[in-house]
């Protein structure tokens, strides 16, 4: 990992560093643009030549049986189990506070305006099963779905090599009571979703990770169905100061490198020596990975950043805007005010990012590619709409009509002006309403 000295880099220097590595939409969509338009033109017939072609799976039906999911619990440990149950537990608990309640607000004596949550009725949840098959990602899509009342969840996800579903993910699946799961991967997925098939439903919003083809595809579609978010390879920044143990600061770093060769890390320390020493016990520990090939390749897009101070370590992190931010640090209290932009932040140095990622309870669907900026992670929020409410009584249309009246004259809107005025005419003849 190379090291950059904060001091030293011109803003154009921190704006390349802070850049991402790219989809490359050009080479990619002229063969993204080929598969939606067979699945829209032959759908379950394209869906299952693709799983063919690019699975190597010959599926005679798309849909899970009841057959696989009474097996899929059969073969699944209790101590998995176990550690699912206490796992939905937090995550449910966590995502119930976040719903809202209805709260009417009288701006003007006798107007009142209130807002209420509707849920979104079908969503789409793409659940990634390849080397590592994401039943983690189910609980967070899943999971505050039905807090937030979702009608219909629907389940997309690639089959293994015999043609079924990983096991751990049918048994999220029971345990939540779905039963709409899809042999579907990839692209293919994200635009039957979309578009809908003689078996796929067609959505409101789909959300879930991918590679860069799930991704390309769910940008691509986005005009025509909502999109969680934009979203690009998994990324993680750790702030380390001298008194961090060099230990847990690199699994941490090594936790998010074996997600992919893609993925990108990026240490950022006030401490010369202290990074030194982290970068030694990150080779140690890497010999042990199983995942040891992906995590060099994915080290080799990260980096290390010194500053002078923590506050510095911050003022970069801003800029840089992590899906997580790691304070791997005993005093970090005086630093949360000063965090702007990141997915989500785990505060001192026991708190590593596997606790986010299954765990603790907060959402793992973050923002990546800088999109902290501007965008949150998931949440109940992601799955409802918010409808606004108004009610002006008698009162109201006295106290406010003739300012709308002013106002609507202004922009030379008559109709809109009359509309007001009928009703303060009626109103001056009439004691009935």
């Amino acid at each position: 990992m190379k090291a950059y000295q904060y001091n030293q880099l011109s803003s154009q220097d921190l704006q390349k560093l802070c850049q991402r590595q790219g989809i490359d939409f050009e080479s990619i969509n002229p063969l993204l643009q080929e598969i939606q338009k067979n699945i829209c033109c032959k759908g379950d017939e394209a869906l299952r030549d693709y799983t063919r072609k690019f699975d190597g799976v010959a599926l005679e039906d798309l849909l899970v049986t009841e057959a696989e999911f009474k097996s899929a619990a059969e073969s699944v440990s209790e101590d998995f189990k176990s550690a699912i149950s206490i796992a939905l537990e937090n995550i449910r608990k966590f995502h119930t506070a976040q719903r809202s309640q209805v709260e009417k607000i009288e701006t003007t004596k006798g107007v009142f305006c209130w807002r209420e949550t509707r849920a979104i009725e079908k969503v789409g949840l793409y659940i990634p099963g390849g080397t590592a098959p994401l039943f983690s990602t189910l609980l967070m899509t899943a999971v505050p779905a039905q807090i937030a009342g979702c009608e219909e969840i629907i389940i997309c996800t690639p089959p293994q090599k015999d043609g079924s579903v990983a096991p751990e993910i049918l048994y999220v699946a029971d345990l939540l009571g779905i039963r709409s799961v899809y042999k579907s991967g990839g692209s293919q997925a994200i635009f039957a979703l979309a578009e809908g098939t003689e078996s796929i439903p067609k959505v409101d919003k789909i959300f879930g990770p991918g590679n860069q083809y799930v991704t390309a595809a769910k940008v691509m579609v986005s005009q025509s169905v909502a999109i969680d978010m934009p979203a690009g390879p998994s990324e993680a920044l750790v702030i380390a100061d001298g008194k961090s143990n060099a230990e847990f600061v690199a699994s941490d770093l090594l936790a998010q490198a074996e997600h992919g060769g893609d993925s990108e890390v990026v240490l950022v320390s006030n401490s010369a020596s202290k990074a030194e020493e982290i970068l030694e016990v990150l080779e140690t520990q890497l010999l042990d990975l199983p995942r040891k090939e992906i995590a060099q390749e994915a080290l080799k897009n990260s980096f290390v950043v010194i500053t002078e101070n923590l506050d510095q370590a911050v003022e970069f992190s801003n800029l840089y805007a992590p899906e997580h931010m790691i304070l791997s640090l005993n005093d970090f209290d005086g630093l949360l005010p000063k965090i702007k932009n990141a997915g989500s932040v785990f505060c001192g140095s026991l708190t590593c990012e596997s606790f986010g990622d299954y765990a603790s309870g907060t959402n793992h669907v973050l923002p990546t590619s800088g999109f902290a900026r501007n965008f949150s992670g998931v949440s109940v929020d992601s799955f409802v709409k918010k409808i606004t409410f108004q009610q002006v009584t008698r009162q109201g249309c006295l106290n406010l009509g003739p300012v709308v009246e002013t106002l609507a004259a202004k922009e030379a809107l008559q109709a809109h002006k009359n509309a007001v005025t009928v009703r303060l005419t009626f109103l001056q003849n009439t004691d009935n309403v």
